[in-house]
């Protein structure tokens, strides 16, 4: 895992010439909505994107993360499946009754029984290379998103520029963004980990959760700026030094988050002395995004280095699954 951390940067480069490469076949009639399903780590790319378009997008997007879809699934849906493996149950389930809707299908795999079904049926299909945990498959997932939303005309988010632009800040950076990571590390380790972002961001926070779960085997919440000032903030009279905030932060969040969150911050601190800020580097929405995600991802390495733990054992998700392989579908 920590050979596929350190090159995210080359994950990145690679899915640009990916997108290059992979030819598509333009929509067969109006988009109206889009509705990205998947889950876990191949769903959390469907999760970020959906928040970082919405102010650019032309049509409402969802993220789907249930056998189920929407009712309002129809021939006017880009529903777009993202399945690592290209076996989660619950991705499949949905895709094929998004096929019985009639929806415009799109995938993202690396093969398995979705990329079967996007081949036979020739839908628009973005793949990379098999074999690795999804978690650290994050940058293609992601790249290949943003990709269809330019694809489709649905966001003008200059796909291919900007990642090229987060590759060389990521290569320019990576020295500091290791130092800065065990640093916080060291501040989390045998502590709870609250991951406070403002509304659009919550999708990175839910990432750096999902990170500090899997890699670090640690249990972490996060929650929305301004939404938690109407009802987790109460919650911080039971705060206890056993918390420790981290806000996940750009210079550009909307001035009065910005104001909420040192009025947070002042409040938080009575129950505990650490409170942590990460501010993403980058111009562009997508360098800011990918900076602060592969900053979460060494945090998450580090701290399963403290906790000494096997970043790679997932027997929890593995037992799930295979008591679930016993019952018909």
């Amino acid at each position: 895992m920590k050979n596929l951390i350190a090159n995210f940067s080359s994950h990145i480069k690679e899915s640009i010439e990916i997108i290059s490469e992979t030819k598509f076949t333009p929509a067969s009639g109006p988009i109206d909505n889009v509705v990205i399903s998947g889950l876990g780590g191949s769903g959390i790319g469907g999760t970020i994107v959906a928040e970082m378009v919405r102010p650019i997008c032309r049509v409402p997007v969802v993220v789907n993360k249930d056998y189920g879809i929407p009712a309002f699934v129809n021939e006017r849906t880009l529903f777009i499946a993202c399945s690592y493996s290209g076996n989660t149950e619950e991705t499949l389930m949905a895709t094929k009754a998004a096929q019985s809707k009639g929806a415009q299908i799109a995938c993202i795999s690396s093969g398995g029984q979705l990329l079967e079904i996007a081949q036979e049926t020739n839908y628009n299909v973005i793949s990379m290379k098999g074999g690795f945990a999804p978690r650290s498959m994050f940058a293609y997932s992601f790249s290949f998103l943003c990709r269809y939303f330019e694809f489709y005309g649905l966001a003008d988010i200059k796909v291919k520029e900007n990642l090229k632009s987060a590759h060389e800040l990521l290569d320019q950076t990576e020295a500091e963004v290791l130092v800065n990571a065990q640093k916080l590390a060291e501040g989390l380790y045998s502590k709870t980990a609250i991951l406070y972002a403002v509304s659009g961001n919550l999708g990175i926070a839910s990432r750096w959760r999902q990170q500090l779960n899997e890699n670090a085997k640690m249990l972490a919440w996060e929650a929305e700026i301004p939404e938690m000032n109407h009802n987790e903030l109460v919650g911080w009279e039971g705060g206890t030094q056993a918390f420790v905030p981290v806000f996940l932060r750009n210079k550009n969040d909307f001035d009065r988050n910005q104001k909420r969150i040192e009025i947070i911050k002042g409040i938080i601190s009575q129950k505990t002395d650490q409170l942590h800020d990460v501010w993403s580097l980058g111009e562009s929405k997508i360098e800011k995004t990918l900076y602060l995600v592969h900053f979460g991802d060494w945090v998450s390495y580090f701290l399963s280095e403290m906790n000494k733990v096997d970043i790679m054992d997932i027997k929890s998700i593995d037992l799930l699954k295979s008591e679930l392989a016993k019952l018909p579908l």
